[in-house]
């Protein structure tokens, strides 16, 4: 790249930029702007950053750790499902706790979507993951984004998820409700941690959406062993009225 813009500091690929920008190729200057080139010089970063994104290839197997999360599934379907048709939401489907997914993590950030040898999934294969993920379809959207960055194959993936998933106790308390309530997310919090007392409070997380509980992630080693959360996870929710609302 033959140009950049003189006097600030280094972006990307040599491209520089601050208020009175001077663009020049080696010691003549081209052209001199005034603040208005500021804007020009942060839509080039804007428009060149994905380069770099890309230039990080995910690869397949290389990773920290596993983060599993688990959705509760009578929210996702008020928020989401419902509109979707999803039949995760019919009634009488009872989906409580679903698997949402086994995630590859590094110690800051995941990996996505990476090239895999390996075979994808058969239809019968997502198929039977309904049970303990609410749908075949979001079984098969977990493998292209997250499982093909394992290292495993769709089978082994699949079988890793499903044992993730059995080595947490969900607390029963969220089944028994027949109402919607209001509760502070510190008590899923609470209520996990007393129900698997091998996690601390550094090994899981709440979030939230739209004023709902949404997820428990849960962070395990590559043995599925619980351990403590990379600091880019632990960001619990802090509402104090989060609602719960009752199986279907």
């Amino acid at each position: 790249f033959p140009r950049r813009l003189k006097g600030c500091p280094v972006w990307q690929n040599g491209l520089r930029c601050r208020g009175s920008c001077g663009l020049y190729s080696g010691p003549k200057t081209i052209r001199e702007a005034p603040m208005p080139m500021l804007r020009s010089c942060l839509l080039i970063f804007a428009l060149l950053a994905p380069l770099g994104a890309q230039a990080r290839s995910d690869r397949a197997g290389v990773f920290d750790y596993y983060v599993m999360a688990l959705s509760w599934s009578p929210n996702w379907c008020e928020l989401t499902g419902d509109a979707r048709r999803s039949p995760q939401c019919d009634a009488g489907a009872g989906h409580g706790w679903i698997l949402h997914g086994l995630w590859p993590q590094y110690a800051r950030g995941y990996p996505s979507y990476c090239k895999t040898g390996q075979r994808a999934p058969s239809r019968a294969q997502t198929g039977d993951m309904a049970d303990i993920m609410g749908t075949g379809g979001l079984a098969w959207h977990q493998w292209k984004k997250h499982g093909v960055c394992s290292g495993l194959s769709a089978e082994d993936y699949f079988a890793l998820s499903r044992e993730a998933y059995a080595r947490v106790t969900r607390p029963e308390v969220f089944r028994k409700l027949d109402r919607e309530i209001a509760l502070p997310a510190a008590v899923v919090e609470e209520a996990f941690i007393k129900a698997n007392p091998k996690i601390t409070a550094e090994g899981l997380t709440i979030t939230c959406k739209r004023g709902h509980i949404q997820e428990v992630r849960v962070c395990l080693s590559r043995d599925l062993e619980f351990m403590t959360c990379g600091e880019d996870l632990r960001r619990d929710c802090s509402l104090d009225d989060a609602l719960f609302t009752p199986l279907r």
